[in-house]
């Protein structure tokens, strides 16, 4: 009886483990899932179809001449959420307390393959001037 419970201890850690496991690699497939789909075009937007903030940036982008690929998180079922979760998780963000705010989770931009941040860095960058030296780096504008 003893040995039985110990196998079935041993059996629960070990099942565990590569339920533990099999969810790191499914997060790592996510992320080289962004990775590949941020690496696609020169300029990449990740965006939800009703999100005003998202519209902007693909209205900015678009007016300057730049044509990004766009994917609708919100369109895209499960697979969109999970790529909002790993977006989210790669974007700096406040603490949420008074005072400080989160970072909305869309619209995520990346020039050249890199992240470039949401729509406060975009709009940053194009009032800073940099964001069209950024874009012509990356093969994004002819001018």
């Amino acid at each position: 009886m003893l040995r039985m419970q110990q196998q079935q201890q041993v059996d629960g850690v070990v099942g565990g483990g590569i339920v533990a496991e099999a969810e790191g690699h499914q997060e790592a497939a996510v992320y080289e899932r962004v990775a590949r789909m941020a690496s696609g075009n020169a300029v990449v937007v990740f965006s939800a179809s009703g999100c005003c903030m998202c519209h902007v940036v693909k209205r900015l982008l678009l007016g300057l001449g730049v044509g990004p690929t766009v994917y609708e998180l919100d369109q895209m079922g499960a697979a969109g959420r999970e790529i909002q979760t790993a977006l989210a998780q790669l974007l700096p963000s406040g603490p949420g307390a008074a005072g400080h705010h989160q970072q909305p989770p869309v619209p995520v931009v990346f020039v050249g393959g890199r992240l470039l941040g949401g729509v406060e860095k975009v709009m940053a960058c194009h009032i800073n001037g940099t964001l069209v030296p950024l874009l012509k780096d990356a093969g994004a504008l002819w001018l």
